[in-house]
């Protein structure tokens, strides 16, 4: 694991720090209601930095098939960029989680959809490891790259300070962008 990236949301600046990271995740919703209002000008920095751009979701209890109607909404998409459910509300439960990440799967052919979760939320409230494209596991316990998991993760959050930083397990990242890109096309019925 080589390449380190970020996750911004409302608070922090439209545009921040990009050196040394070859991702960002971008908090663009949250429940039906919400929208991050420096998403667009954040993306614009990450795309200038030449990142590769995730967006997120922050799931509250509610409609599954709302919510993601809602984050859908609000993006134009581009070739790579990643989809994300954020899942750390203790009221959304884990079939909200799988519902939501197939839906938005079968909606947006060709776009890689992962699950953003702690280490306590994958281990005690998970029944299904199921985890879309990939899992990004946050737990920092000060082992960049070495999540206290046994489930193969894509991404792992290690730290908030002085930004939420992970590692992407991917050489480069150019291998980031080339698996970003190829999404294998499947029926989600």
């Amino acid at each position: 694991m080589t390449i380190k990236g970020i996750d911004v949301s409302s608070f922090q600046p439209e545009k921040y720090h990009t050196g040394g990271f070859a991702f960002v995740f971008i908090k663009i919703t949250e429940g039906t209601t919400y929208t991050n209002p420096k998403w667009v000008a954040q993306r614009k920095t990450a795309r200038d930095a030449g990142m590769v751009t995730g967006f997120y979701h922050f799931a509250r209890p509610g409609s599954v098939e709302e919510q993601a109607e809602f984050f859908l909404s609000k993006i134009n998409l581009v070739e790579g960029d990643i989809l994300v459910l954020d899942w750390e509300d203790q009221g959304v439960s884990h079939s909200f989680k799988d519902n939501w990440i197939k839906r938005v799967q079968h909606r947006t052919p060709g776009h890689r959809t992962v699950l953003y979760c702690n280490r306590d939320f994958w281990l005690h409230r998970d029944s299904t490891s199921f985890a879309g494209d990939g899992l990004w596991i946050a737990q920092y316990n000060g082992r960049p790259g070495r999540p206290d998991i046994q489930h193969p993760w894509l991404f792992h959050q290690y730290t908030d300070h002085p930004v939420d930083t992970s590692v992407g397990n991917f050489k480069d990242k150019v291998a980031l962008r080339a698996w970003s890109a190829h999404r294998q096309l499947a029926s989600f019925d």
